[in-house]
C-alpha cells in the first residue's frame, strides 16, 4: 500500500535523505536560487512601495519579500514586537497527545516526542516556521536521516521565501523555483518540507504578512526620523556667528570663516584681537515634537498590527503595566500556537510516522498550549475575603494558580493555619490579652474609622478638578513661556483666571460637617 502525504501524494522513502532546496541544492551565484539580494529599502518612496505591492499582488512577490526582510532589520519597533510575538510561542514547550491509549499509540507518541518535539532545533523550527508572519508564508525543510530500523528528522533548514513562488492558476500551491522552472517553480517534493502560512484573514497567503500592513506606517516613519534628524543638525546647535572689523582685509574674512566652519569639529580656532566669535543660542521653533509625536504614533499603529495592544513601556505607562501588556494578547498567541501545531502535525508527525510505523487511523499529535495568565494579585486579595465569609478552597488549588508546589513532610514550610477566634465571648475590636494572643506579633486590630478622616477623605475626592481650576492657568502660562522674563509676565496676567471658588466651597463644606460632627458629640 503506498503511503500519501496530508496533500494525497505519494511519499518516496528512498528519496527522502535527498535534499531539494537546501544545502547543496542552492543555486550557487549564478542560479535563480542566490542567498544575495539587492535592497528595496533605501530610497522607498510611496510610489516605489506601490509598486512593490501591486507586482505581489501579480505572483512577483521577490522584491516585497526583500523589503519584508528589511524592515525587521531597519526599525528596532518593528523587529522588536515581531520577536515578541514569535518567541511568546517558540518559548513555550509542546507536548504530544498519542493517536490511542494502546501500547503501539503510546509507543509512537514518545518517538514523535523524543525525535520532534524535544528536538534542539525545536525553538528554531517554530520561530522559523513564524516568519510567515511578516510574509505571509515560510517553508522549512525537513533533513532526514535514517539507519536500517528507523527513519528521523536530523536537521530542520529554513528556506529563503524569495526561491519560493505561487502556481499561476489558483495562487495557492508553494512551489520551488528552479533554474529549469524559474516562473512556474516546481512541486515541493511530498515529506520534505513543512509549510507554514498566515492566517491573519482570509485570501491568498501572500497577501496576509504584516509586512504588507504596516509598511505604509513603516516607510512615514522612516522618513519623519529623516527630517527629525535634518531638524536637529539646523537647529540643535548654537549658531557659530564671526565678527569683523572695518581694517579687516579679504584674507582675514576667509581665515574667519574657516574658523567659524571649522570650530564645531576642532573645538579651538586662533583670531587676531579686532575678531570675535560669537555663539547664538537658537530660538525654540514652534512645532519641534510633530516629529516624536508622529514617530510614537506609527510605533502604536505597528504594535497595534503585531501584538493587537499598543501599551508599552514607552508610552508613560508604569513599569507594572508594561509587564502585563507588553505581550501578544492572548487569542493572538493561542492562534500562532493552533497554526504552528497544525502544520507540525500535517508536514512533519504524519511523514516521521508513517516512515516508521506505516498508515495509522490516527496520528499522534503535538500540541503547544498558551495558558491563561493568572491575575495572582487578584487572587491574593479575593482568596481571604472569601474564606472569611465562609466559602471553602482546596489549597492545591489555589497553590497551582500562584505557582507554587505542595510542602513534603520535611520540607521547611512558611505560614500554617491560624489559631481558632475566642467564642467564649465577643471579643470584636478588643485589645484585651486574650484577643491579641491570636494574633501575630507584627499586626493590631483595626480601631474603628476616625470620621474626620472620612470627612477629609470627601474633601479630597475632587482634588484634581479643584487644583485645576486654582493652579491650571499658572502651569499652562508657564509651559508656553520661553523664557523666564515672558513666564513673569504671563503670571501676572494669568491672575484673574485663577478660579478659587471651588476651593472655597470644598473647605466650607468640610468646616461645616466637622462642627456639625462637634456639636452632635458634645450633646
Amino acid at each position: 500500500m503506498a503511503l500519501l502525504d496530508a496533500y494525497g501524494r505519494p511519499l518516496q522513502l528512498r528519496t527522502l535523505t535527498q535534499a531539494q532546496a537546501t544545502g547543496s541544492a542552492t543555486g550557487g551565484i549564478t542560479g535563480v536560487r542566490q542567498v544575495w539580494t539587492d535592497t528595496v529599502a533605501s530610497g522607498l518612496t510611496p510610489q516605489r512601495l506601490a509598486a512593490v505591492l501591486r507586482a505581489c499582488d501579480q505572483g512577483e512577490l521577490s522584491d516585497f519579500l526583500t523589503l519584508a526582510e528589511e524592515m525587521e532589520e531597519r526599525d528596532p519597533h518593528y523587529g522588536s514586537v515581531l520577536g515578541i510575538r514569535k518567541r511568546a510561542i517558540s518559548g513555550v514547550v509542546p507536548h504530544v497527545v498519542p493517536g490511542s491509549d494502546d501500547t503501539k499509540g503510546r509507543e509512537i507518541a514518545e518517538a514523535v516526542e523524543a525525535h520532534i518535539a524535544e528536538h534542539d532545533g525545536f525553538p528554531d523550527l517554530v520561530e522559523d516556521m513564524l516568519d510567515s508572519l511578516g510574509k505571509g508564508f515560510s517553508v522549512v525543510e525537513i533533513h532526514w536521516a535514517a539507519d536500517k530500523s528507523r527513519w528521523w528528522p536530523e536537521l530542520f533548514e529554513r528556506v529563503e521565501p524569495r526561491w519560493l513562488t505561487y502556481d499561476r492558476d489558483t495562487g495557492r500551491e508553494l512551489r520551488l523555483r528552479s533554474d529549469s522552472s524559474p516562473i512556474e517553480g516546481i512541486p515541493l517534493a511530498p515529506g520534505h518540507f513543512i509549510r507554514h502560512e498566515a492566517r491573519l484573514k482570509s485570501g491568498l497567503a501572500f497577501r496576509n504578512g504584516l509586512a504588507r500592513v504596516v509598511a505604509f506606517s513603516w516607510m512615514c516613519k522612516a522618513y519623519t526620523l529623516k527630517d527629525w534628524i535634518a531638524f536637529i543638525e539646523t537647529y540643535g546647535l548654537p549658531l557659530r556667528l564671526g565678527r569683523y572689523g572695518p581694517e579687516a582685509t579679504a584674507e582675514d574674512v576667509r581665515k574667519l570663516f574657516q574658523a567659524v566652519a571649522n570650530i564645531g569639529t576642532d573645538a579651538a580656532a586662533v583670531l587676531p584681537k579686532s575678531m570675535q566669535i560669537d555663539f547664538e543660542r537658537g530660538v525654540a521653533v514652534q512645532g519641534d515634537g510633530v516629529f516624536e509625536t508622529f514617530a510614537r504614533w506609527a510605533d502604536e499603529q505597528i504594535s497595534k498590527a503585531v501584538l493587537g495592544q499598543t501599551m508599552t513601556s514607552d508610552n508613560g505607562s508604569s513599569q507594572s503595566q508594561a509587564n502585563v501588556h507588553n505581550e501578544v494578547r492572548h487569542d493572538i498567541a493561542r492562534a500562532d500556537a493552533r497554526s504552528v501545531a497544525g502544520a507540525l502535525n500535517r508536514d512533519a508527525v504524519r511523514p516521521f510516522v508513517q516512515a516508521n510505523w506505516g498508515e495509522q487511523e490516527r496520528y499522534p499529535r503535538i500540541v503547544i498550549e498558551i495558558p491563561e495568565p493568572e491575575d495572582t494579585a487578584a487572587i491574593m486579595t479575593a482568596v481571604p475575603a472569601l474564606a472569611a465569609a465562609g466559602v471553602r478552597f482546596r489549597a492545591a488549588e489555589i497553590r497551582s494558580k500562584l505557582g507554587f508546589s505542595d510542602p513534603g513532610e520535611k520540607d521547611e514550610v512558611i505560614g500554617g493555619a491560624p489559631a481558632a477566634p475566642p467564642t467564649a465571648q465577643n471579643h470584636s475590636g478588643c485589645r484585651c490579652p486574650t484577643c491579641r494572643g491570636h494574633l501575630a506579633l507584627n499586626r493590631e486590630i483595626d480601631p474603628p474609622a476616625d470620621p474626620l478622616d472620612e470627612i477629609g477623605a470627601d474633601a479630597l475626592a475632587e482634588w484634581e478638578e479643584v487644583q485645576d481650576d486654582l493652579l491650571g492657568p499658572v502651569e499652562r502660562a508657564i509651559l508656553d513661556a520661553a523664557t523666564y522674563e515672558e513666564a513673569m509676565a504671563a503670571l501676572t496676567a494669568v491672575l484673574p483666571e485663577m478660579a478659587a471658588s471651588r476651593l472655597i466651597d470644598t473647605l466650607v463644606q468640610a468646616s461645616f460637617k466637622a462642627r456639625a460632627l462637634g456639636d452632635v458629640q458634645d450633646g
